[in-house]
């Protein structure tokens, strides 16, 4: 079955998503001013993204609700909003929120626009089925993507890796399905792989061997990759630059 993943949003732009930083445990990266892109990520996801029909397409071919799909308590705007229905989607878009509503209503709940809403689990599910591409990762979550959820979309790309290698294929699978029958229908390997993002994922994973052996603090070791026994010993050929 053919699928143009990029071909789905026109407006993404070509940005290289690998980078040898690690954002959350590097000194540099300001908590603070990517809390106000991430904000703006969730507004675009919530009052826009959803409602448009390619977001919905690749939310269904992935099996993963979007807010305002939840059978509870679903999730219609980012703020309240008097007198009109949300979403710049369409008549559709718009009587799928107005269903979405007056179904929470008959089952006794109440929308609830404020709720708080994680991307985590609709960025895993791009990486897990390689949807992760700029484009689609700018319909999802808009202009500010690369600032708001870039850093966590590294992270998760790094986790998969890791995921890969901790366990087989069907206890992946496991671990990437969710609630709900929103079980991942299919996975892929990672996609657009540099070398660079290879190299500090190795890194990473080795110094995660190291402190399964408890080399940490006074017994790190100073040659990473080193000997003295260690589970390092059996880690990965990790690429030393040269001097």
């Amino acid at each position: 079955m053919a699928f143009n993943h990029a071909g789905a949003f026109s407006r993404g732009r070509n940005v290289n998503p690998n980078s040898s930083s690690q954002p959350f445990v590097d000194a540099q990266f300001d908590i603070f001013e990517w809390h106000l892109q991430y904000q703006s990520c969730i507004r675009y996801f919530i009052d826009h993204a959803q409602y448009s029909a390619p977001v919905q397409a690749v939310a269904a071919f992935v099996n993963i609700q979007l807010p305002f799909q939840r059978p509870v308590h679903p999730i219609l705007a980012s703020q309240p909003r008097s007198g009109a229905s949300p979403g710049s989607g369409g008549p559709a878009a718009r009587a799928a929120a107005a269903a979405a509503a007056s179904a929470a209503a008959a089952a006794g709940g109440t929308a609830q626009p404020t709720a708080f809403v994680t991307l985590v689990p609709y960025i895993r599910r791009l990486v897990a089925t390689a949807f992760d591409f700029p484009a689609v990762l700018h319909g999802f979550f808009g202009d500010d993507w690369v600032a708001g959820i870039g850093p966590m979309h590294e992270t998760e790309r790094r986790n998969y890796l890791f995921a890969a290698k901790s366990d087989n294929w069907l206890k992946v699978k496991a671990d990437y399905d969710m609630d709900e029958n929103q079980t991942v229908p299919f996975l892929r390997p990672l996609q657009n792989v540099s070398e660079e993002e290879i190299v500090n994922a190795e890194t990473t994973w080795s110094e995660w061997l190291a402190m399964q052996d408890w080399m940490l603090g006074p017994r790190t070791p100073g040659n990473v990759g080193g000997g003295g026994g260690s589970r390092l010993s059996r880690g990965l050929n990790i690429k030393q630059e040269e001097d």
